[in-house]
């Protein structure tokens, strides 16, 4: 199931040349994942980081076509595979009908503590796999 999160450009969000700076768009697509975690029950700001987080493991990402100042954007972000520990999760930006930008993003759960691997939670893991 796909998750969407619509996203306008601010002028905080270009560079010199008033397009959408290549960074902004990692932003953008995380918060795209947060509000999807969010969407879910889980309130991702207001995770115990003591107990576990999510970091990003890696990232594979092609951009297609610049977004602009005031563009109407729309985030998505689609669950690839979830394994005990890390999730691949599908990222795109559409201006309209356009792709703007797609990326491949790898998160992994940790420990708060150490910051070692670790299972995901099982009642956010089952929850993650349903949707």
């Amino acid at each position: 199931m796909e998750f969407s999160l619509p996203v306008r450009v601010y002028i905080e969000d270009t560079d010199a040349g008033g397009i959408v700076f290549y960074v902004n768009y990692l932003k953008f697509m995380e918060r795209a994942r947060t509000e999807w975690l969010r969407s879910l029950g889980f309130d991702k700001a207001g995770a115990n980081r003591e107990s576990f987080q999510f970091v990003v493991k890696s990232v594979e990402i092609e951009y297609s076509a610049p977004a602009r100042l005031d563009d109407q954007l729309l985030v998505t972000a689609e669950l690839l595979h979830c394994r005990g520990a890390s999730m691949d999760i599908a990222q795109k930006v559409y201006r309209g009908d356009s792709i703007l930008c797609s990326s491949k993003i790898v998160i992994a759960c940790v420990s708060g503590a150490n910051l070692k691997p670790m299972r995901i939670p099982t009642e956010m893991l089952t929850k993650i796999q349903d949707n």
